[in-house]
């Protein structure tokens, strides 16, 4: 067994050459947002759901992007709504949302 359930990398990267980036969608406060929900669901910590942030992820011009693992599924979200359908269907349900999922 895994030590976490589910991994979830967020992009946070900042591009300080002025190319667009995940930080310029906001990531960090998708990243506080992702942590802060599923400590109240109760389903962050050993055993169950890790956040962490990540350097660029390479995958910018599909932006913002996160990745859940061990499932290698990449999706990229537009705001708290798709944040949060992520969490109840993914995370909490283990069905992929296709919609948001990158190609």
């Amino acid at each position: 067994m895994s030590w976490y359930q589910h991994h979830l990398f967020i992009c946070t990267n900042k591009r300080e050459n002025g190319e667009t980036c995940c930080a310029d969608f906001g990531a960090e406060k998708a990243r506080a947002y992702l942590k802060r929900r599923c400590k109240e669901l109760g389903i962050h910590g050993k055993g169950k759901v890790r956040i962490n942030n990540a350097g660029c992820l390479d995958r910018c011009d599909q932006g913002p992007v996160l990745v859940i693992y061990p499932d290698e599924t990449w999706y990229t979200y537009v705001d708290r709504d798709d944040l949060e359908e992520i969490i109840t269907r993914h995370l909490l349900n283990g069905e992929p949302v296709e919609r948001l999922k990158l190609r």
